[in-house]
């Protein structure tokens, strides 16, 4: 049954090796979001595209027999950041429901894909100031930033967010606030933040709570005042391990504590090979970087990540041509060159600093702490042109690398989701810093 965290939020929680079912989820969200309190209402479910790991179709489903029936609107957006759209069918799969059942039981049900860079589908809400950025930043940038969002959120009663929390490598850990900034807002803020994140490095920001990218999203959706709802899920082999609904400030706190106990391995020692396995549901490398940011903290020095994704062959459906044009480098290799980058989109540098991974950019030589190298259906040219390394994903078998870690190689069958990290701090962690204001 859930339990009262405290005044505002309702959890369900289970131990080690148990998960919850069905039942206890629906119990959990007509406790949550009794029906009487939505009649004539409109509501909006945000919810996270195809590359989260979550069993959302039961909160959809849930959510929709608990209060569809009496809302004034019931309605969806997929909150795709900067991901490209998904189709009719990729969103029933989403929720949990056939296309028959789209075309009858849930007729009524609008569902929206977010459009980042469509200024027409956006509403301005604000601006944090300079001095407000300076102090989340921890005084490393000093600019006024623009937030805008997705302006269908303002023909709603109440916002519902669902979807899961991991550890997460530009805010530390995902879900909350996350799911409106940058799930359904403009570009300004989501370029801001993720540069910040950059610039902080993945390291540094990875598995943290109260980072300063977080403070940052979290004032953000401060702008937005229509009641919130959020129920946070953590997941762990796509079954549910802990469900927190309240305020998406508050349910992810407990969230995050949850998904750090269950989303975090600690090794030993370091290791010189790291076959790092992309699972479908990443179909780009724009998304399939997990499989990087969530194994950096435990390569060697000189050591190397292979990302294996025979199934991959597109460097980003979205930004794509950007990447070709910058390729891929470590933080200080834009910084020091500053005048010639900063007009480039600042969440394409930040993917690409966080696959690149730490290194340095002195009298013109850039130095990586780490190799990486894509198994994929990216050609070897392409990987040169990018600065990646490239091998033939049919050279692989990823059985040869099982079973090997006292070697130092280490196998991930299904990487992007658990981080990893060292028992002990490495030097190169201790001695990285932050970048100075601009």
């Amino acid at each position: 049954m859930p339990t009262v965290i405290d005044s505002s939020t309702l959890s369900i929680q289970r131990p080690s090796g148990s998960y919850i079912g069905a039942e206890d989820v629906r119990d959990l969200i007509a406790k949550a979001c009794p029906a009487g309190n939505y009649r004539a209402k409109k509501v909006l479910l945000l919810v996270p595209d195809a590359t989260r790991t979550c069993p959302l179709g039961i909160f959809f489903t849930g959510l929709f027999d608990q209060i569809g029936a009496v809302t004034e609107a019931f309605d969806v957006m997929i909150a795709l950041g900067t991901h490209p759209p998904m189709s009719e069918e990729a969103i029933c799969g989403r929720l949990g429901i056939s296309l028959e059942e789209r075309r009858t039981h849930y007729r009524t049900v609008r569902i929206f894909n977010h459009a980042w860079d469509h200024p027409e589908e956006l509403r301005p809400i604000g601006r944090i100031s300079a001095g407000e950025i300076e102090a989340l930043s921890n005084g490393l940038f000093s600019i006024d930033v623009e937030v805008t969002v997705n302006r269908r959120l303002f023909e709603y009663d109440e916002v519902i967010i669902v979807g899961p929390v991991f550890p997460h490598e530009v805010i530390g850990f995902s879900g909350g606030n996350k799911y409106l900034f940058p799930g359904v807002s403009g570009p300004e803020v989501l370029h801001f933040f993720h540069w910040l994140g950059a610039v902080v490095t993945n390291p540094m920001i990875i598995g943290n709570k109260y980072t300063p990218v977080r403070k940052v999203v979290d004032r953000a959706a401060s702008m937005l005042t229509m009641p919130k709802l959020c129920f946070c899920l953590v997941v762990e082999d796509g079954r549910l391990a802990g469900v927190f609904a309240g305020a998406p400030e508050a349910a992810w706190d407990q969230a995050s504590d949850l998904s750090k106990a269950r989303h975090i391995v600690y090794k030993d020692k370091p290791f010189d090979t790291v076959l790092s396995c992309a699972p479908s549901m990443y179909e780009d490398l724009w998304v399939a970087g997990k499989c990087m940011y969530k194994l950096e903290p435990v390569v060697a020095d000189g050591g190397e990540v292979i990302i294996y994704a025979p199934h991959i062959r597109e460097i980003s459906y979205t930004h794509g041509r950007l990447i070709r044009q910058i390729g891929y480098h470590c933080r200080d290799y834009f910084l020091k060159q500053w005048d010639k980058y900063r007009a480039m989109p600042w969440g394409v540098l930040a993917h690409s600093t966080h696959v690149r991974g730490i290194g340095t950019y002195e009298d013109g030589i850039e130095r990586d702490r780490v190799r990486v190298t894509l198994a994929s259906g990216i050609s070897k040219e392409v990987c040169e042109e990018i600065n990646l390394g490239y091998r033939d994903p049919a050279t692989i078998d990823p059985a040869e690398y099982a079973n090997r870690e006292d070697e130092g190689v280490l196998l991930v069958p299904r990487a992007g989701e658990t981080l990893y990290h060292l028992k002990q701090r490495p030097a190169w962690a201790r001695e990285l810093g932050g970048a100075k204001s601009y």
